[in-house]
């Protein structure tokens, strides 16, 4: 939490919230999480101050942003609920998680070209597969943000809600999916995911088997019970 730096997400900041997602994965008291900034930004971008005088050899060396890729591990839904800024690192924050949905304020960018370089975290690789090559070539190449209107309907974000309830409003979708029976919401996670990776048949494939797998839990019975006897499920993440 850096307001006054609009959240820059310099290395300690990722690495607690690398350490926090972790954590919160391993809780079995979680369901899904919700990652957010302020209202007047969820993160302006990587920390310009701390990159400004690396060099090619250390960049290079180090992977520099390849850490970054950590939270995309995490097995539980994550939903980035994004006011005002995200731009830059902060977008490509965003697109990690697993759908963002916005403030109606909320702007989106990755002015990367703007500074000399181009996206390092993700910005032209996860933003194409969200919004297509046109729109995120005119993105990456422009440096021009799009707001929350725009992000919606080009399919980068799930829904948009007014600014001050926003997280209020991602929070309840958070507990709605985690409702849900556990080991069915990891393996929808786990094969939407893939679906960004694999070539359709073996997408249709790794489906068939995970959905074929279900049927060895207890919700699977749970929740077919319920709908055939009117009821609502009590899962037991089992």
């Amino acid at each position: 939490n850096r307001p006054k730096a609009l959240n820059a997400l310099c290395d300690g900041l990722f690495e607690d919230l690398i350490h926090a997602s972790k954590a919160l994965d391993q809780d079995d008291g979680i369901g899904c999480i919700v990652v957010t900034g302020s209202t007047k930004a969820f993160a302006a971008g990587a920390d310009i101050s701390e990159m400004k005088d690396k060099t090619f050899d250390h960049a290079y060396q180090k992977n520099m942003f390849s850490e970054w890729a950590q939270v995309a591990t995490v097995s539980k839904p994550i939903i980035a609920a994004v006011n005002g800024y995200a731009l830059g690192g902060g977008c490509e924050l965003a697109m990690q998680c697993d759908m963002i949905v916005a403030g109606d304020k909320a702007k989106f960018g990755q002015p990367e070209i703007n500074l000399g370089v181009i996206p390092g975290a993700g910005g032209t690789q996860r933003l194409t597969r969200a919004i297509g090559k046109s729109k995120a070539m005119y993105m990456c190449l422009t440096g021009d943000m799009i707001s929350a209107q725009e992000a919606e309907q080009a399919g980068l974000v799930a829904k948009v809600f007014p600014t001050d309830d926003l997280v209020d409003e991602a929070v309840k979708i958070g507990e709605k999916i985690a409702s849900k029976g556990r080991m069915a919401v990891l393996m929808t996670k786990e094969a939407v995911n893939a679906s960004q990776e694999l070539p359709l048949q073996e997408g249709l494939r790794l489906e068939r088997r995970l959905f074929h797998s279900l049927f060895a839990t207890h919700d699977q019975k749970e929740g077919m019970s319920a709908f055939l006897e009117k009821r609502e499920p009590n899962f037991q993440n089992k």
